[in-house]
């Protein structure tokens, strides 16, 4: 339970540091928890070093350490670097609640909110369909998700820079270079989230042999993969539309259009495939409904959003 302040306090700051162009910090600041972690984790586990043997909760104890640490570094380095951002006493002082910007952040991260809860509310609909059909099913869904994982990390590091520079254009009062952003980062998704996608189905066999040794399983996944990795750039693009419209402001027609696609398509089209074709079905569902986002977002950004006049929030 430790972990979750000091993992919000985390993301707060590093999002902070991406919003006035600082995306170097937090890149090292991530890197610096992932060692930590990795390196606390397995002497908890095996007790190296006279620590004690936590077992299982070794885990969560590694991730409050390796939080804690990090929160620590990054103090440290940005006094060292005079950083806008450090904990020094004018940002202490500048610390107090401003009820206009609460109000903003409020319309803006609630509707965030319920879209995440909404797809961890469909994916355990999905992994309940999964795991109807046995173990071997539930452990390809666990590899394939593992991998898709990864190739999704462009692509939302993407969508966070367009609604980043897209909120900083429009604050200067330059909102006509929202399109160029958007151009760009629709660009960098098929070259970079593009790329993976293509090495995941050059080396899809190794790539699920890393989770799996079971030939079938392996079979399975290597199969469920191939029919849902090549939507991952699809799912790009469409986050790149939507985190455009939240950089002006636009948070609830974007979050609306997400949860259609989700509970309309996604849940339906997996519960339908699922009794009608078996475990692959459910793997249909993702290509179906990434191609609905991005048809979506991209048909109200270009059709409705564009042509409103944006202006800057505060």
């Amino acid at each position: 339970m430790i972990s979750m302040p000091v993992t919000f306090v985390f993301i707060l700051i590093t999002a902070m540091m991406r919003g006035v162009g600082d995306t170097v910090t937090p890149l090292l600041a991530l890197t610096v928890s992932t060692i930590v972690g990795l390196a606390v984790t397995p002497a908890l586990i095996r007790g190296w070093f006279g620590l004690p043997m936590l077992g299982v909760a070794s885990a969560a104890v590694a991730s409050t350490v390796s939080g804690l640490f990090t929160l620590a570094w990054l103090h440290f380095h940005l006094r060292r670097r005079r950083h806008p951002l450090a904990f020094d006493a004018a940002f202490l002082h500048a610390m107090r609640p401003n009820a206009a910007l609460l109000r903003t952040v409020l319309r803006l991260g609630i509707p965030t909110a319920i879209g995440m809860v909404v797809v961890s509310l469909a994916e355990l609909v999905l992994l309940g369909l999964v795991n109807g059909f046995g173990s071997h099913a539930t452990a390809a869904y666990g590899a394939v998700n593992q991998v898709i994982s990864y190739v999704q990390f462009p692509a939302i590091s993407i969508a966070i820079s367009v609604s980043i520079f897209g909120a900083q254009a429009i604050g200067r009062g330059n909102s006509g270079q929202v399109g160029v952003i958007v151009r760009t980062g629709l660009e960098m998704n098929l070259i970079l989230t593009g790329g993976l996608v293509a090495l995941g189905y050059l080396f899809s066999r190794p790539l699920m042999g890393l989770f799996i040794v079971d030939p079938a399983v392996l079979e399975l996944a290597q199969e469920l993969l191939h029919i849902t990795l090549w939507s991952m750039v699809l799912f790009g693009m469409a986050t790149v539309f939507s985190g455009a419209m939240r950089a002006g402001g636009t948070v609830w027609m974007p979050l609306l259009i997400s949860m259609v696609a989700i509970t309309l398509v996604e849940v339906p089209v997996a519960i339908v495939l699922s009794r009608t074709i078996g475990i692959k079905g459910v793997w249909i569902a993702y290509p179906v409904t990434f191609a609905t986002m991005f048809v979506l977002q991209m048909a109200y950004y270009g059709l409705v959003w564009r042509k409103r006049a944006v202006e800057r929030l505060i």
